[in-house]
């Protein structure tokens, strides 16, 4: 059994990476409203940053119970997660709350951009002053976004 995981763990770093336009093949219905390339490559950096300043929620249920104290942030899902049904009511928490959100490609870039081996599919990006500058870009370009119907 020990030997089986670091072979795992060398294909999967064996494997190239997909680029933007690949991820969207695999991305769910309700992706919207969906991050350009730019806007994604913003908020994986921007989410590095807090990171280092632990000024993240990451996992439904955490971002989930700090939605509903009203916690204020970005709120940055991913676009491949399956089944839908484990956070397709996210959006509609954030719009209750008027948090911005968006949808990148990939849970897996979402995950590493957190500084996590695992993927993940819902983060919270909070405010913090030693990024601000990152933030509110990210926070003008997400609030632009059009909002599904």
């Amino acid at each position: 059994m020990a030997r089986e995981k670091p072979e795992a763990a060398a294909e999967a770093e064996a494997a190239p990476e997909l680029s933007y336009r690949e991820q969207l093949d695999f991305l769910n219905p309700i992706a919207q409203p969906l991050a350009s390339r730019k806007l994604t490559r913003k908020l994986l950096k921007c989410i590095r940053k807090a990171t280092k300043h632990k000024q993240l929620r990451r996992g439904v249920k955490e971002v989930q119970k700090f939605i509903n104290k009203g916690e204020k942030g970005i709120a940055v899902l991913a676009g491949d997660t399956l089944p839908i049904d484990v956070y397709c009511h996210i959006p509609i928490m954030c719009e209750d709350r008027s948090l911005p959100y968006a949808y990148v490609p990939s849970k897996t870039d979402l995950g590493a951009a957190a500084g996590s081996k695992r993927p993940t599919c819902v983060i919270l990006i909070k405010p913090h002053e030693e990024y601000q500058e990152a933030y509110d870009e990210c926070l003008e370009e997400v609030s632009a976004l059009p909002l599904p119907l």
